[in-house]
């Protein structure tokens, strides 16, 4: 029976003996090449800049709707999608552009505030994107008078 142990200790002792076997000399070059492109793709990520990210309406009279557009350009290298835009709250409405802004073109988001409420009022929109960070904030702010 010991020698069946030493036997089978001997022989799983040879099948894991170095062989010589090289792996770095088994990769296709032409394969490292493909997949190294397919990795710097995958890094790219549009990139969406504001001419501002915050406006100030100043001192607006209650009730009254006011707009204005937030400006942007895409500086990536790969189209921008806006997939979705929300407010903090229904007096503001976002509209965005829905389909695809090309490397180096510009659009625009237009923020629509009803007037609602009294005193200093701040206002969030929030853009789903297609850019690494995902998400995108735009601020207005308004001194709502009666």
């Amino acid at each position: 029976m010991k020698k069946i142990f030493v036997l089978a200790g001997m022989a799983l002792l040879a099948s894991c003996a170095d062989k010589g076997t090289d792996a770095a000399g088994k990769i296709n070059q032409n394969n490292l090449k493909e997949a190294q492109e397919l990795a710097e793709k995958a890094n790219q990520f549009p990139q969406i800049k504001f001419e501002e990210t915050t406006h100030d309406f100043g001192e607006i009279k209650q009730g009254v709707e006011v707009q204005t557009l937030f400006n942007f350009k895409n500086t990536g290298k790969v189209p921008l999608v806006i997939t979705n835009a929300s407010s903090s709250c229904g007096c503001t409405v976002p509209e965005y552009p829905k389909e695809a802004i090309a490397p180096g073109a510009t659009g625009a988001i237009k923020v629509v505030y009803n007037g609602s409420g009294n005193g200093n009022i701040t206002k969030t929109v929030t853009l789903t994107t297609n850019t690494e960070q995902g998400t995108e904030t735009l601020t207005i702010n308004a001194n709502v008078k009666p």
